[in-house]
């Protein structure tokens, strides 16, 4: 991705989170569509990590062995501020152990580690909900200018609190001006587009004492996730003199130093290896080193484990081969292998300004046309079920499939559809149109992306049997999601390529109609089909502010509903990731979004 794109997105996405939450406030007082309420639910049940919440519980006896795990991609940084969603996942299971989460994501949900004394919540009084006066511009939006309209609105306020006993691995004790450090460094140089949204959240985020920290958040903006707004320390005394953008891609990047159960020992260009911290808040780790080992493919990484020089493994690229030979293992070699969905979903995009599309019947004939089920079985071996919506199976607001539209495969309803939409059979084999006009559609995707080349490998066998002619279009991921390519420009007529969700569905950016590209939001926001009917907008803005659980699961139904019910976009299915492990390891918990050391004082081996 090259920089002038980077610096458009950054600048553009501001711009327009800005005035997708304004068009939200309202002044206290008026009805709200996802008003703040005096209390929500912040976090599902805390699971058991490898991070104590308070003073160390009884743990086994520190050992010297070594945990050797697997990877296929080696992570150029290893900061908890990534470059990307896909740098972050692939740098998280060493980050993780340098950095712990404050607050982790774990089975689309949210538990504390320890590193803050308590997740801050409403109940709790870590979060309060307070009135502030702002000015409003004449089209009634919040403005710092000073005009004659002044009015009140409710402005979140979240304090945090910090460890004491958190402790850099070079002894320095970590305070609060080191988390206030970090914003301040992202805010001069903000390394991805997920930290230039954060921060158009915040209107300060400043130090309290020397382990408390509080964010004050933009009076316009109100979300369940509020409890997110802490920035994770950076040790400011090493990094003071440094320049901010040098702080997340220079050396220190390279090879930091944190406060997690592990510290960096030694790095080169096939393995990184940590060992323990001495310094740590928390229990001491069962395990003295822990090296990562990085391969140039999954056969690689079963290959390790069966000659023993591997204890565990995990890709998120799984190919066939991999899938086979698992299958295929014998009794006396058999590994264990847990096949996890992941929180990347792959999805056809509808252009509802292309004139075929805009009739329902054809994408629903696209919808019932295509075998999404022998797609998900070709590619990843049967492990991987059907999407019904957006919001992914495992998140709280994902809608009963009984309560939504869907998509079954069924080639003989899609063509009627296509008879009733006038697109009629003939010796051709491709449906045209009574004027005669072919129906032919361009997919657009990124190349050389093996599952995508057979998705549409697929699909294109698919069409072709109902009457449909695709034509495949692929472009470098850099061009297709340039501002100037095809897909902000929306000039395409499907798109197919993937979302990452996480633990909060959120989708204002995909689906409100502020988020369609175009010149007016200089051609960002991601809602690629442009869809926009009223009562989907609404309740979009309504789910994603709301801050009463029941409420705002009411409204990600009715969404889902309409979002189903319209089909601006297909959804496919998650991909898949594989865990493996060598026969004698106990204890590991594979999820899909904390990574795979998320519990790694839990491993053990089995005695022999």
């Amino acid at each position: 991705m090259n920089s002038a794109y980077y610096s458009h997105r950054l600048l553009s996405r501001l711009v327009l989170i800005i005035s997708v939450l304004a068009l939200g406030m309202l002044p206290a007082g008026c009805a709200i569509e996802g008003g703040v309420p005096t209390t929500a639910t912040t976090t599902n049940p805390a699971p058991i990590g490898q991070v104590p919440t308070s003073a160390p519980a009884s743990t086994p006896t520190p050992t010297s062995a070594t945990w050797t795990i697997g990877l296929l991609d080696m992570p150029r940084t290893l900061l908890p501020y990534q470059s990307s969603v896909s740098s972050a996942r692939a740098a998280a299971p060493a980050s993780e152990l340098l950095f712990p989460s404050p607050v982790l994501s774990f089975n689309y949900g949210y538990t504390s580690t320890g590193v803050l004394e308590r997740i801050p919540s409403l109940e709790n009084g870590d979060a309060q909900i307070r009135t502030s006066d702002v000015y409003l511009d004449d089209a009634g939006s919040i403005t710092t200018t000073v005009t004659q309209i002044i009015t009140q609105v409710q402005q979140l306020v979240v304090t945090f609190h910090w460890n004491p006993r958190l402790r850099w691995s070079d002894g320095q004790p970590v305070t609060a001006d080191d988390s206030v450090f970090a914003y301040q460094a992202a805010k001069a140089a903000p390394p991805s587009t997920d930290v230039s949204d954060r921060l158009t959240q915040v209107v300060a985020y400043e130090r309290v004492d020397d382990h408390t920290t509080r964010a004050t958040l933009r009076p316009d903006f109100t979300s369940p996730t509020y409890f997110l707004s802490f920035w994770t320390p950076l040790p400011k005394h090493v990094l003071e003199d440094t320049a901010p953008d040098q702080i997340f891609s220079g050396d220190f990047a390279r090879q930091p130093i944190g406060y997690g159960p592990y510290m960096l020992s030694s790095r080169n260009d096939r393995e990184i290896v940590l060992e323990r911290n001495p310094n740590y808040f928390g229990a001491v780790p069962t395990t003295e080193r822990v090296t990562f080992a990085f391969q140039p493919n999954a056969e690689l990484l079963r290959a390790g484990l069966l000659n023993g020089n591997l204890d565990l493994a995990a890709t998120d690229r799984p190919n066939d081969a991999l899938l086979k030979s698992l299958t295929n293992d014998t009794p006396a070699s058999a590994l264990q292998v847990t096949y996890v969905p992941n929180p990347n979903w792959e999805h056809l995009d509808f252009n509802l300004d292309v004139p075929v599309l805009q009739d329902i019947r054809v994408r629903r004939a696209i919808a019932l046309g295509t075998n999404r089920g022998a797609m998900a079985n070709a590619i990843f071996g049967g492990h991987i079920p059907v999407l019904d919506s957006w919001v992914l199976p495992g998140q709280v607001e994902a809608a009963p499939a009984d309560q939504l539209t869907r998509y079954a495969y069924n080639p003989d309803e899609a063509r009627k559809q296509l008879d009733d939409a006038g697109f009629l059979a003939n010796d051709t084999g491709i449906r045209a149109s009574a004027d005669g006009v072919s129906l032919t559609l361009t997919l657009l995707t990124t190349e050389n992306t093996p599952v995508r080349q057979d998705i549409t490998k697929l699909f294109k066998n698919d069409m072709q049997a109902i009457g449909i002619d695709i034509q495949v279009q692929t472009l470098p991921p850099d061009q297709l999601f340039s501002p100037d390519g095809p897909l902000f420009q929306r000039q395409f007529d499907m798109a197919l390529f993937g979302w990452s969700a996480s633990s909060d569905p959120g989708g204002l950016l995909l689906w409100s109609c502020a988020a369609i590209p175009s010149p007016d939001n200089e051609f960002t926001g991601d809602n690629f089909a442009g869809w926009c009917v009223r009562d989907g907008n609404r309740a979009i803005r309504e789910a994603v502010t709301s801050l009463d659980p029941t409420q705002r699961k009411a409204a990600y139904l009715r969404q889902q509903q309409l979002w189903t019910d319209n089909l601006p976009v297909l959804p496919l299915f998650q991909r898949l990731t594989v865990v493996m492990a060598a026969p004698g390891v106990r204890g590991l918990h594979p999820d899909a979004l904390a990574p795979i050391t998320w519990n790694i004082g839990s491993w053990e081996r089995a005695q022999p």
